[in-house]
């Protein structure tokens, strides 16, 4: 009987040992589960960090593009206006000095008129002394003032219109008569009966002329 009780505490021992070394393996298998489910958690929270992370720097990139290109964006639009001030400045210019100009000449065109009805005179009266007076020097101061006048307006770009054995021109010479020349060809100036004056590419007094037919 002794020996009958020992092999059953024996056979017990033994079971109680199997089943806490199946405990011991079922809780080493729970562990190291447990371990993985672990740091698997934690490599997905470190990557979704690292994604929020990179998600963060794209948009603080983004947002600080924006703010440059938006920057540029004004810089350029501040740049076509200058640019265009400046032009339209340039060309207000031009056309100002070109008003500038014409109003000069005008000016000038006005003044050469009131003084050529002067020069008129000045050659009727030096025209109309007689041959043994020209010495006289009243005669000769005169000349002198007339000739003076001429430089004068010929270096201001006064000049008298060639007319006498030219060719009729409407844009230089008023025909006021008509006459028959034989010597002369069709449409030429015979006679000049006014004298004609442009100053510098204007007319300032068609010449008055006389044409041969």
């Amino acid at each position: 009987m002794a020996e009958n009780k020992e092999e059953v505490l024996e056979e017990v021992l033994e079971d109680l040992e199997k089943e806490a070394a199946e405990s011991e393996e079922t809780t080493a298998e729970d562990t190291t589960s447990t371990e993985e489910e672990t740091s698997e958690e934690h490599t997905e929270q470190t990557e979704e960090e690292s994604e929020s992370d990179d998600s963060a720097s794209d948009e603080k990139k983004g947002f600080f593009k924006k703010k440059k290109d938006k920057k540029d964006e004004q810089i350029e639009d501040l740049n076509d206006r200058l640019k265009r001030q400046m032009a339209e400045f340039d060309n207000f210019r031009k056309r100002s000095e070109k008003e500038k100009s014409q109003m000069y000449d005008m000016g000038a065109k006005t003044v050469v008129e009131k003084i050529l009805p002067v020069v008129d005179n000045f050659e009727r009266g030096l025209a109309a002394v007689p041959e043994e007076n020209k010495e006289d020097a009243f005669v000769a101061g005169m000349d002198k003032i007339y000739k003076q006048m001429m430089t004068v307006l010929e270096e201001i770009g006064v000049k008298p219109i060639e007319a006498v054995g030219q060719e009729f021109d409407p844009n230089f010479h008023n025909a006021v008569m008509h006459v028959e020349d034989e010597e002369l060809g069709e449409n030429v100036i015979a006679e000049e009966l006014q004298k004609g004056y442009m100053y510098r590419d204007a007319v300032v007094r068609h010449s008055m002329v006389k044409v041969a037919n």
